[in-house]
């Protein structure tokens, strides 16, 4: 469904979130807000790390940061990249989109976990935490595996910290190899529904991180 005024604010995003609903921007700049059936969701307790990524944890290459450049995760985010067809290059993080979810992170519901080498940001993700949910939005890389160490430690905070549902909106070949998998969306509105009324925090201090 379209929003009309193309224009909302931090509130009208967790209203959206808490209802199974979010925004993403066509290229002329109107605003869609989506619900998918099926809905993608990655179960935090099967997730593992692939044989390939454990050395790379092991050899500890990034130092990654929590909420220290939350907006230039974002920008990242919205480079323009080339769609599964290897057609075109487009991105659905407009600017408008880009000003309200970091107005949600100054209120403290979105965060960014970044990957940085030699004081550079190299590779990060963001999403929106409420209570027991955490929802991912995108991630970049601009050195090879910087976004899966992100996801990685994305996962180990949301145990750390008890959350119940990790949620990834539409399932691609990305989200695929993180373990993702396709749920009905009356069945997704039910698991979201429980995991909002799990009183829990994104506390990264939870969680020892290189």
């Amino acid at each position: 469904m379209t929003n009309d005024s193309n224009k909302f604010s931090p509130e009208d995003l967790l209203h959206g979130y808490i209802n199974g609903i979010f925004p993403m921007s066509e290229p002329d700049g109107t605003i869609y807000w989506y619900s998918p059936d099926p809905r993608a969701i990655i179960p935090l307790d099967s997730y593992k790390p692939s044989k390939s990524l454990r050395p790379i944890l092991n050899k500890q290459l990034f130092n990654i940061r929590i909420d220290s450049d939350f907006e230039n995760v974002m920008r990242g985010c919205a480079v323009p990249r080339r769609n599964e067809l290897g057609e075109g290059a487009t991105t659905w993080i407009s600017e408008q989109i880009i000003e309200v979810y970091t107005a949600l992170h100054q209120l403290g519901y979105a965060h960014s976990i970044e990957a940085w080498q030699d004081n550079r940001l190299v590779g990060g993700l963001y999403g929106v935490s409420v209570n027991g949910v955490f929802f991912g939005e995108s991630m970049f890389t601009v050195v090879s595996n910087a976004s899966k160490v992100t996801f990685h430690y994305l996962v180990e905070i949301l145990r750390a910290n008890k959350f119940m549902l990790l949620d990834t909106q539409f399932m691609n070949d990305n989200v695929k190899r993180y373990g993702a998998i396709e749920i009905q969306r009356d069945n997704y509105l039910s698991l979201l529904r429980k995991a909002l009324k799990s009183k829990v925090k994104f506390d990264a201090n939870m969680v020892a991180l290189p």
